[in-house]
């Protein structure tokens, strides 16, 4: 019996560690050949080996999404080798400083909107025509409450900017792409989980009190597949369900 995602391309950012690693690690147990893309070469070696552990495989990209140049070279390696992509996982993000806004200095918040934000728009537009290609094009960025919740937490303002950024940019994607294409666009909203970002952002919560990024990652690999149907949705990962976006009050 094929794997549920067997002969399908994935492509994971920020997969060395956290959310990412375990999505990779989901997509590569469900049959996907996994294009694992971070900054460290030696994390991304470890999750080969775990990858290939399963009877799963990748392929290793060690890239800085704030190189936005290397971010059309991977488009056109990709088109090279396979011709198409039928998943993209767009899961990096830096939490940034949590100051007063008046506070951050300049190249931090560009260094933070570039990877949160402006990357992603680089993936889009890198990687839209070989998405095109696949019979079910499939979608998912990292979401946020930081960047939506009703009652915004004073301090978070560089994360949670670059976080409702990056929803809007899906969500533009998304009615471009829907009814015309066969690609959906999504987004994930994972809430606390145990990981080195929310360690750093909450030093002193008890990280035994979440649940792990595992827990998560079948969520995420269940958007990828032909089967997802919805389009410019959020799955809210603690409420366990799909959400349309609303208008402001």
């Amino acid at each position: 019996m094929a794997s549920p995602l067997s002969s399908r391309i994935a492509l994971v950012t920020g997969a060395s560690r956290g959310i990412g690693r375990a999505v990779a690690l989901e997509l590569a147990r469900q049959g996907a050949h996994v294009i694992a893309l971070a900054r460290t070469q030696g994390a991304l070696e470890d999750l080969d080996d775990d990858i290939r552990k399963i009877g799963g495989e990748a392929t290793l990209v060690p890239c800085d999404l704030a190189d936005h140049e290397a971010i059309d070279r991977l488009g056109a390696a990709i088109h090279e080798r396979w011709g198409k992509l039928d998943i993209l996982v767009g899961n990096a993000g830096l939490l940034g400083v949590l100051s007063p806004l008046g506070h951050i200095d300049p190249k931090e918040w560009d260094k933070v909107m570039s990877v949160n934000v402006t990357a992603n728009w680089r993936l889009i537009r890198s990687l839209d025509p070989l998405l095109q290609r696949s019979d079910a094009g499939r979608v998912v960025f990292m979401s946020s409450g930081a960047g939506h919740r009703a009652e915004l937490r004073a301090y978070w303002g560089l994360y949670g900017v670059t976080k409702a950024a990056l929803d809007t940019l899906a969500r533009f994607y998304a009615a471009e792409t829907q009814n015309i294409t066969k690609i959906r666009v999504n987004l994930f909203q994972p809430g606390p989980l145990r990981t080195a970002m929310r360690a750093k952002a909450m030093p002193g919560e008890d990280p035994m009190t979440l649940k792990t990024p595992e827990e998560a990652a079948p969520a995420v690999v269940a958007m990828c597949s032909p089967e997802w149907s919805e389009t410019g949705k959020v799955y809210d990962f603690p409420q366990g369900k799909v959400l349309s976006f609303r208008e402001p009050a």
